[in-house]
């Protein structure tokens, strides 16, 4: 090494603190702004809790993101995927494209949480007068992302750009149409800037406020709607043996599917999952009908053990109805893959997770057999979902209110989180 006299090492050291203090503020959050957006975030997430939509039918919900999108001076495209919405923010120069999600729609569930943007809204679902609530939390999500748009907005110091991607139909749409995000992807939305990552969150109502959990590799199972027809013979409720009684059949095909669960899958390797949802068969106390309808949902984490249950279901529920001398059919949809993290892309990230909520704040958790159609992201690009605490710290785990149900509820505190962690992931990814 060639010695340096005192003038070169007073510019050296003035160049060391120079690429420092340029490394600090390229990962440093604008808090100031952070902080200031929590009480819209609020605002915003009360008032898209007391409108809610159902799937496909988010009109207003995303005439009023792309408002708010707007304000901000983002690029907005509307009408993707039917009721979907996409921002675009550029940053100060070009670099790669990262996309945020956020879903939007509300469920066919009649909320009892009393507050006061309690929603009251009503619908009509698959022909049935419901009330709509959002019960999973996704008015929340939408606020965050939002929020964190509004503070990307101001801050534009990152090398490329940030599609904010407001998703419709997560819940699955209606029969007979398509939506959601498979209904996005073959839209192109992560074309034209081409995204090469993606990232999404969900709120949980089981998970204290200030927590993060993730998981690399499978996180949330994949899922597959089923049907099941059964055909009988119908008959007087005072003579039995003239009838082929196809409840009698339905009762022993839902308990033989049971048994694909307990006695023909490998649940040390994954977990898997076999509930029935709908019976519905009959008019009248003495009537025996002639059909039977059955619907049920299938959760599984390992792609040969879905196939295996597939199969045994397509031989198992004729050969039942057959044994009671009635006919069954059965109809497995397409559904969800498994949510995945892309390994590389989540060790990339966790350090963000860290940052954002402090270490001691982050879990690396186990995978849930509930189902995300993020998904199909995830299947075009290397993507990253985790979970966000929305648990009031006070409140025991026996009153949680689950996520599908009446009782849902999530405590606001917990949502500025959302927002650092998405614009700490921005700023670390795009640095």
């Amino acid at each position: 090494m060639t010695n340096l006299n005192i003038y070169d090492m007073k510019n050296l050291i003035l160049l060391f603190a120079f690429l420092l203090a340029g490394s600090t503020f390229a990962q440093k959050l604008p808090m100031q702004d952070i902080k200031a957006v929590e009480s819209k975030v609020i605002e915003w997430r009360r008032h898209f809790h007391q409108n809610p939509e159902l799937s496909n039918r988010e009109f207003e919900t995303g005439k009023k993101i792309a408002e708010i999108l707007q304000s901000f001076g983002i690029e907005v495209q509307t009408g993707i995927a039917h009721t979907g919405v996409v921002g675009i923010l550029k940053g100060k120069k070009p670099g790669k494209v990262i996309a945020l999600r956020a879903d939007i729609d509300g469920l066919p569930v009649t909320e009892r949480v009393d507050l006061p943007f309690k929603s009251t809204v009503k619908s009509k679902f698959l022909g049935e007068d419901v009330g709509v609530m959002h019960a999973c939390g996704h008015d929340t999500h939408i606020a965050i992302l939002l929020g964190t748009a509004k503070v990307l907005s101001k801050n534009r110091n990152f090398n490329g750009t940030v599609k904010f991607i407001f998703q419709p139909a997560e819940e699955g749409a209606p029969p007979g149409e398509e939506g959601g995000a498979e209904l996005m992807v073959k839209e192109g939305v992560l074309k034209n800037p081409d995204v090469e990552a993606i990232f999404g969150l969900h709120i949980s109502s089981g998970m204290d406020v200030g927590k993060i959990m993730y998981k690399s590799g499978g996180l949330m199972a994949a899922v597959n709607r089923f049907e099941i027809r059964v055909k009988g013979k119908q008959s007087h409720g005072s003579t039995p043996w003239t009838s082929i009684d196809p409840i009698m059949a339905s009762v022993k095909i839902i308990d033989g599917l049971q048994t694909l669960i307990s006695r023909e899958s490998v649940l040390t390797n994954e977990a898997a999952v076999l509930s029935i949802g709908k019976i519905s068969s009959g008019v009248r106390s003495n009537i025996i009908p002639e059909t039977a309808q059955i619907i049920g949902t299938l959760r599984t984490l390992d792609k040969g053990m879905q196939q295996h249950i597939h199969k045994r279901m397509r031989e198992m529920i004729p050969t039942i109805a057959k044994a009671y001398r009635a006919e069954a059919e059965v109809i497995i949809d397409k559904g969800y893959p498994i949510t995945y993290n892309d390994p590389k892309l989540t060790k990339k990230t966790a350090p963000s997770f860290a940052k954002a909520a402090g270490k001691e704040n982050v879990i690396i958790g186990k995978a849930i057999t509930g189902a995300e159609d993020f998904s199909f992201f995830q299947k075009e690009v290397p993507g990253v979902y985790f979970f966000l605490g929305g648990k009031p710290l006070d409140l025991p785990m026996s009153e949680v209110g689950p996520h599908h149900t009446p009782d849902f509820y999530i405590d606001e505190s917990g949502l500025l989180l959302g927002v650092k962690t998405f614009t700490q992931i921005v700023f670390d990814y795009l640095k």
